[in-house]
């Protein structure tokens, strides 16, 4: 962990990063109504961070709305948040919602509560959007967690499906962006030490032994550590899809294939890999003035 770091320095590649997802996924648009969805977590925080720099000096005009969910969990501090964001400046609502006892009561024993906990919390968070008219609802995900998603899926869920940078929400009447995506969890981590946010932990999730996603996680920063760059070419390859070298028969069809496709093998030749960076070009980004 880095100590006594400077903010000022570290903020500049988080915000490039961020904007270069905002802008190839088109997050964020002219008019938008951005509803923050404030844990008390680094992430969140540094997701905060970024929006309020990005909104006085993108070239076009959108809302920051904070929301955190106090979902009544045992000694949680009820204060924090609201000073923390009174101090900003920052809009924000604190729902009040007792989803801790629900999970606590309908989880078995030695079971995680995250997938009943996060579709709690999910269905509360569309909720108050709707009724606030946000047009985007921002999470605070970045590179690694979608990453883990990716393998806990392949490994315990033979799905290759990991988490979409932008997406709509079941019922059709939500919009979801994850702006840090392309960003690593330890830039996150050392900005938000520097920053010295008045982190809120979790007495779910973050306090179970054992989580598979932990175990994944691990395995992750062990290959990083191992062969430096090796996530971030897993999360382009996300981005550079070929359906006619995989084996799903609904993306691809393998059954009516007659003629050499316009692939073919060529697919199986080895590629001349640019030694440009996956981000390049964020220098030229307008978005950041």
């Amino acid at each position: 962990m880095t100590q006594n770091a400077d903010p000022s320095i570290l903020f500049p590649p988080l915000v490039k990063g961020a904007a270069q997802a905002i802008t190839d996924y088109r997050m964020i648009e002219e008019g938008d109504r951005v509803m923050v969805c404030l844990s008390g977590g680094k992430d969140s925080y540094t997701l905060l961070d970024i929006l309020l720099h990005l909104q006085k000096r993108a070239p076009i005009h959108f809302e920051v709305v904070a929301v955190n969910l106090d979902q009544g969990q045992p000694g949680f501090p009820k204060h924090v948040l609201p000073e923390y964001l009174t101090r900003l400046g920052v809009p924000f609502d604190i729902l009040t919602e007792d989803t801790y006892s629900i999970v606590k009561e309908k989880t078995p024993e030695g079971k995680t509560t995250c997938a009943l906990c996060s579709r709690l919390r999910r269905g509360i968070l569309y909720r108050h959007a709707r009724e606030i008219g946000a047009t985007k609802i921002a999470l605070g995900h970045h590179r690694d967690d979608i990453l883990e998603t990716l393998f806990m899926n392949m490994f315990f869920g033979a799905r290759l499906k990991a988490m979409p940078p932008k997406l709509q929400s079941d019922d059709g009447t939500n919009v979801v962006i994850r702006p840090l995506a392309y960003l690593a969890e330890r830039d996150i981590e050392r900005y938000a030490q520097a920053k010295g946010f008045p982190i809120i932990p979790c007495n779910l999730c973050g306090s179970q032994p054992n989580l598979q996603r932990r175990v994944v996680g691990e395995m992750l920063e062990g290959w990083e550590r191992e062969h430096p760059g090796r996530l971030q070419n897993i999360l382009r390859s996300l981005t550079r899809v070929t359906p006619s070298h995989l084996l799903d028969r609904d993306l691809y069809d393998f059954a009516g294939l007659s003629v050499t496709p316009a692939e073919g093998d060529r697919g199986f030749d080895g590629e001349e890999y640019p030694e440009r960076e996956f981000l390049a070009g964020l220098s030229n980004l307008t978005l950041l003035g």
